[in-house]
């Protein structure tokens, strides 16, 4: 048996860059990051993400929802019943990681998880027969349910629900997000006849991982999907092959073999957003070497953008606003101007939010 081929960092970014169609160009109604669902959290959020990647969607061919890791995802409308199967919780334990520590209340109980989340989405069904703040469901859910299923709160001062709970059986109860309301605002789905019974290949979160990050581990795709390693190998494509990054045993899609071997040049520049898909892998230490970088890159609080150049995350930026004026401050890590290309996306997130762009602004 041969050796697994061996690939390089650049490799792998330059397969993710094209993967996730970040050096596409023209403008187009879809887009491939839509299969694992685009991250709407951010002032710009899941649209800006569309339009780097030349994604012009119209508004209502999106849903948004809370879906993996609790976090708001938009997702194509027409498959929204598909989208609710790939993201349910695969068995009792990982239904259990998902909710954090909520699941030992379940467990002091005696409420079976996958039990006890069915039943919080019954109820948050009748409670939305008509749109619903957050904290209303909240309020509304925490009266009807008993011991197990609500926790006192400290830093509210207050008894409600758990949070991931809530999250996770929202889109499971038919229930989506409006765009844009602060605090979110849920209603029914139209025409909704509950979760699809099977899930189509490419709105596997497993194999869409693979897909559009390329090489990993089932443990690394589990801290994206948040589910528990083990179901994650139990759902592991069989057409995957071995291949070796920095000394790292990693499989990949044997389609995307060939293509991550000699992977398309990438020479353009792009805005991420905070929660962009390219910044949410669990290989931090692969797209950004430097350990420095990375505390700037991924904060826990205040998290900027990234400059991507090419393939390469140069930089971090953030937004400062002004009336109908938008400035962005630059950090370059390695201490040099800020990259050509950058004023023209920085012009075109201007535009996008429809204001002007003024310049640059210091930190």
């Amino acid at each position: 048996m041969s050796a697994p081929p061996t690939i390089g960092r650049d490799q792998v970014l330059r397969f993710r860059v094209a993967a996730q169609q970040l050096d596409r160009g023209g403008r187009h109604r879809d887009a491939a990051i839509l299969d694992l669902g685009v991250q709407d959290t951010g002032p710009d959020g899941a649209r800006w993400a569309l339009e780097i990647r030349g994604a012009r969607v119209p508004e209502d061919d999106l849903v948004l929802a809370w879906t993996l890791r609790g976090a708001p995802h938009a997702y194509r409308r027409g498959e929204v019943a598909q989208v609710a199967a790939a993201v349910a919780p695969w068995s009792e334990a990982d239904a259990a990681k998902r909710i954090f520590d909520a699941a030992r209340q379940y467990k002091l109980a005696g409420i079976p998880v996958l039990d006890g989340l069915d039943r919080v989405a019954g109820e948050m069904r009748d409670i939305a027969a008509r749109p619903v703040t957050k904290g209303e469901m909240s309020t509304a859910l925490t009266e009807r349910l008993g011991e197990g299923y609500v926790r006192w709160c400290e830093r509210c001062q207050a008894t409600h629900t758990y949070e991931q709970p809530f999250r996770l059986s929202a889109l499971q109860a038919g229930l989506e997000l409006e765009p844009g309301t602060s605090p979110p605002v849920l209603h029914r789905i139209p025409r909704w006849r509950g979760a699809a019974k099977t899930v189509p290949e490419h709105l596997d979160p497993v194999r869409g991982v693979l897909r559009l990050f390329g090489p990993a581990t089932p443990k690394m795709v589990s801290e994206y999907v948040d589910a528990t390693v083990r179901d994650v190998k139990d759902r592991w494509p069989e057409d995957v092959v071995p291949v070796q990054v920095d000394g790292v045993a990693l499989d990949v899609l044997a389609d995307d073999l060939e293509t991550l071997l000699d992977p398309p040049a990438a020479d353009g520049v792009r805005l991420l957003g905070p929660f962009d898909l390219f910044l949410q892998g669990r290989d931090r230490e692969l797209v950004v070497p430097d350990a420095e970088a990375r505390k700037d890159l991924w904060r826990t609080i205040g998290r900027p953008g990234g400059v991507l150049v090419g393939s390469e995350v140069v930089g971090s930026w953030r937004p400062r606003t002004k009336g109908d004026q938008l400035r962005i401050a630059v950090t370059t890590w390695g201490g040099g101007a800020v990259p050509d290309g950058v004023v023209e996306q920085a012009e075109r997130l201007a535009a996008f939010r429809g204001q002007a762009f003024s310049g640059f602004s210091e930190e």
